[in-house]
């Protein structure tokens, strides 16, 4: 998975947008709207978001609609599955210490 991905997610602003961007397509000026945020600073955000395959820009007359791409999303959706066995063995043993301790107490408190 490439790290750009992360990298023009972890600024607030791109999180943002691509946060509008899930519920449909919407231009620059509808997203700079919404955000309460100029145009031109909106179009340097979608720039970096389209540099790293994140979204896709298509012109509509005078205006640029911008829309998410599934990919970067599945990238990042296999890269956190990637974890999984690992959380999973970790609450496994968790959840194996914590019925010892439970199981202790029963004995402890039997033998009081």
């Amino acid at each position: 998975m490439q790290a750009t991905i992360f990298g023009a997610l972890g600024e607030p602003t791109r999180l943002r947008i691509v946060e509008l961007l899930r519920d449909g397509p919407m231009s620059v000026g509808e997203i700079a709207e919404v955000l309460e945020v100029r145009q031109p600073q909106v179009s340097k955000h979608l720039r970096v978001l389209g540099d790293s395959g994140i979204v896709t820009g298509e012109a509509l007359a005078r205006r640029r609609i911008y829309h998410l791409e599934a990919q970067p999303f599945e990238e990042v959706g296999h890269w956190v599955e990637s974890f999984e066995r690992l959380w999973e063995s970790r609450l496994d043993s968790l959840g194996s210490y914590l019925a010892s301790m439970t199981g202790e107490r029963t004995r402890n408190d039997t033998e009081d």
